[in-house]
This record gives structure tokens, C-alpha cells and sequence, in this order.
């Protein structure tokens, strides 16, 4: 009998070894190489083939090619058709991520009643629950269709025979760790298992044009956990995020080959389930505190949707020898950046102030457009002076202490004049070619001490000061 070889194979990004390291050469993590048994030949010849052989196929002009839209299936639920681009594209795949509890499954089972409301036949597979507990969460959420089919599997092989059977419109796998292949020898949840098994779902979706979810577990940095090929090969990619001990959730959209990318999709969590959220702007600032001294107010474009969120910032005195620099929902590296402009180009002294930075209600920004609205709450949390309460401040900042130019800005101003703002702050290379609403103000800066001067200027405190 032939002796059975192994390899080792890092759990986070696949790299594989024919011997252990404790230092993996692919991802530089420590304690990730895992020996795993090498693949059966059989399962290395996987792929879209036919009983004779490899399908007999020739490459076509792209002018030949035509060209039709694609058919999608509304879920019913607004804010996750504007995540997904405009609903179910058929035959995709999509993969859904998220910290335990934060309401992965019971989002999936919502969007699986309401298709099975509408004469979809839905299976949902649960390969860590019994059919019996997902059926007393379904009576939580008040679920009672005949369309949708319960499953409680694990095992790939028997999962397409039951796909072949019922036909259903959507597949639900809950979670693409948990399920096998008999002819992959590691353990359920290795990255050899993910990998198979998501080419496994991959080819069942491409070839019967059903839309399949796949859960995703998350590591402890909120990535998916598995190899980064796992979402490489799937056509969406959802994040959920936002705080379990918290009612709000954000659902984020980081790939999307049917729609646009950095899309979000807000929800509340209540008893019956996740409910939408369709103005999400007023939910950031119901508990804005009015004349608070280190708040601003930006208008952040996430995908096509403009957020108003409130930044807040507290400097104080420093107890240590090196200042203190926190921030959350705002990467920190920028935090740094702005504190050092505002050092260099304006004269803020705040080598000796520790300074927390927080985005309100939990939503993180990214885009270079919050910049202006960081430095203004930093200044006025150091001043201890206010802004106005009708401000919103807009604007990218550059390290000579320029404002610089943001897009989309004719659409932000108008959100902020709906939710009754009085005035947006914004770069002056914006304001051509467009015409403001007749009930807000638009104030053009060029720097960043003209941007404090016009929020901030000639108001006294009793702090230190700083020189415009």
C-alpha cells in the first residue's frame, strides 16, 4: 500500500509547505501551518466537464458576444437591493460576513420569507443548527412559508442531490465552514474544505443559475476566515458590521461584479428581526449634543447614499511622555496626519494633548472628504469653542493646508439642506457649476485656518489659543 502523503497548508492565506514553519512565508503569521493530508486525484480534476470529457468550447469575438441585462429578484428589503446593486442577480454567489450574533442568519432568513412570499422556492442549509432550532427562529421572526425548505447538512455531494431535486430559486449555506467534501481528506473548515467547496457551490450556481449565499466565520481582525481566494472566486462579498450589544447594524458591500462597491445598507435589530433603516442621517444625529465644544458634522458619500455623521473630538493635557492618539470608526494614521498640519500650518500646539477622535452611531469612514471636519473638532475641542449647530463642513485637507477638492458635492449640500441645515462649509474649487438650495448657505475655504476662521473665529474660551 502506498504510503499517503501530506503537505502543510497556513490556515489564513493557503500557502502550502512540504514541511512545518512556525513563521508562514505567504502572510508572515505565526502558528498557522496546519498538515493536511494531499488531495485524491480524482478531486483535482473538478471543474465544468462532461460525461465525455472537457466541454468543447472556442473563444469568440467580444463584438459577437450579445449583450442582454440581467434579470434580478427583488429580496423586498430596500436597503439590501441598493448593497446588492438593485436585487438577486440568478445564478451568483454571494458570500456574507460577520461577528457571531450580529445577525447574519436571521437577516438570510428574513430575505428567504419574503422570496418564498413571492412563489420562490428557497432552501436554506444549515450546518450548525438543527432544522428544529431553525425553525423556533423563524417563529421568533413570525416566518410561516411552504416555499422555503429547511436542511440540516453538511456533506457537499448530498447537498447538490437536494438541489437537484427541490429546484430552488435561492440557496442559503449556513456556513461554508462547516460543510465537506468526501474526497478532500482535511478537516471541515481547512482551507483545502473552503476552497473545494466553495468551486463546488460555484459550479452549482453557474450551471443551474441559482443564486446561492454562502455565511462566512470571521477571524478575531474581522476578516473572513479562510484563504483571501475564497473571495476571489465568489461574484459579491457582504460585510456586516456594527456592535452586537448595539440595536444598529451596517451592511457593507466590499466587491460586487453586479453593482457598485462601498454601498451600505443600514438595519435596527428589534424582537421581530432586522428592520430597515431609510434615513440613516437622522438616526447619526438624534443625539447630537447642541453648543458641545469638539463636534462636527460631515456629509460622507458611502457609495451612491450621502451620510450626515457627527465627528467628535476631546483633547486634553497629556499625563505621560508621549501623547495619547485614540480613534474609532477613522483611521488612525490620518488622525496623525491632520493633528501634524494643524501643528505645522495653523500653530496649534498639540505636541503635549492626548486626542480621541470618534465617528458617531458607529459607521466607519474612509473617504478623504472627512478631513476638514477632523481638524475643525480637533481645533475646537482644543479651544474649548463651539461650532454652530446648522454647520456641516466638507472638505479634503492636504499637507500644506490646503482644502482641497471633493466629488459629489452639488448631492451632499442637498442633504444637508433636507435634514435643515443652514450652512455647509466647503472647498472653494466646488462651487462652480452648480446652484445651491435656497434655504442653506455655502461658504468656499482654500486653507484650513480660513475653514477655522469662518467655524471658530473670534470666538473666546479660556484655553490656549491659537493665532490665525
Amino acid at each position: 500500500m502506498a504510503k499517503q502523503k501530506t503537505k502543510f497548508v497556513c490556515q489564513d492565506c493557503g500557502y502550502e509547505s512540504t514541511k512545518w514553519m512556525g513563521k508562514c512565508p505567504g502572510c508572515h503569521n505565526w502558528n498557522t501551518l496546519v498538515e493536511e493530508m494531499q488531495a485524491a486525484p480524482a478531486a483535482k480534476r473538478r471543474g465544468f466537464v462532461t460525461s465525455d470529457g472537457p466541454r468543447n468550447v472556442k473563444p469568440q469575438p467580444i463584438t459577437k458576444i450579445e449583450r442582454h441585462e440581467e434579470a434580478r429578484s427583488s429580496t423586498h428589503i430596500n436597503e439590501l437591493n441598493r448593497v446588492l446593486g438593485g436585487g438577486i442577480v440568478p445564478g451568483s454567489l454571494v458570500l456574507v460576513g460577520g461577528d457571531p450574533g450580529i445577525g447574519k442568519s436571521t437577516l438570510l432568513l428574513q430575505v428567504s420569507a419574503m422570496l418564498s412570499t413571492n412563489k420562490k422556492r428557497v432552501l436554506y442549509i444549515s450546518g450548525e443548527e438543527s432544522v428544529r432550532q431553525t425553525k423556533l427562529r423563524a417563529d421568533r421572526l413570525g416566518i410561516e412559508e411552504d416555499e422555503l425548505f429547511v436542511l440540516a447538512e453538511t456533506d457537499v455531494a448530498i447537498i447538490e442531490r437536494v438541489i437537484d431535486e427541490v429546484e430552488p430559486a435561492l440557496v442559503i449555506i449556513d456556513s461554508i465552514q462547516t460543510v465537506h467534501l468526501e474526497d478532500v481528506t482535511s478537516a471541515p473548515g481547512s482551507v483545502s474544505q473552503v476552497r473545494e467547496c466553495t468551486s463546488a457551490f460555484m459550479r452549482v450556481a453557474k450551471t443551474k443559475g441559482i443564486a446561492i449565499f454562502l455565511v462566512g466565520h470571521v477571524t478575531k481582525q474581522g476578516a473572513i476566515a479562510g484563504p483571501r481566494i475564497l473571495e476571489h472566486m465568489v461574484d459579491t462579498v457582504l460585510y456586516f458590521e456594527g456592535d452586537q450589544h448595539h440595536t444598529y447594524r451596517i451592511l457593507r458591500a466590499v466587491k460586487n461584479r453586479f453593482g457598485s462597491t462601498n454601498e451600505i445598507g443600514i438595519f435596527e435589530m428589534k424582537e421581530g428581526g432586522l428592520a430597515e433603516v431609510l434615513n440613516p442621517s437622522e438616526i447619526f444625529l438624534e443625539e447630537r449634543s447642541a453648543g458641545a465644544a469638539g463636534s462636527a458634522v460631515v456629509a460622507s458619500m458611502e457609495g451612491t447614499r450621502t451620510v450626515l455623521v457627527e465627528i467628535q473630538s476631546l483633547i486634553s493635557p497629556t499625563s505621560f511622555g508621549n501623547p495619547r492618539r485614540m480613534a474609532t470608526g477613522i483611521d488612525h494614521n490620518r488622525i496623525s496626519l491632520i493633528m501634524a498640519v494643524l501643528e505645522k500650518r495653523v500653530g496649534l500646539m498639540l505636541q503635549n494633548q492626548d486626542a480621541y477622535i470618534k465617528v458617531a452611531g458607529g459607521v466607519r469612514l474612509d473617504e478623504p472628504s472627512i478631513d476638514l471636519s477632523i481638524a475643525v473638532a480637533i481645533a475646537s475641542s482644543f479651544r474649548d469653542v463651539p461650532t454652530e449647530a446648522g454647520d456641516v463642513i466638507i472638505g479634503e485637507v492636504g499637507l500644506t493646508g490646503e482644502v482641497r477638492r471633493v466629488s459629489r458635492i452639488e448631492q451632499r449640500v442637498m442633504e444637508a439642506a433636507k435634514l435643515g441645515f443652514t450652512r455647509v462649509v466647503v472647498p472653494s474649487k466646488c462651487l462652480d457649476g452648480w446652484k445651491a438650495p435656497s434655504n442653506i448657505k455655502v461658504v468656499g475655504v482654500s486653507t484650513v485656518s480660513e475653514a477655522l476662521e469662518v467655524t471658530l473665529g473670534g470666538k473666546k474660551s479660556g484655553t490656549p489659543s491659537f493665532e490665525l
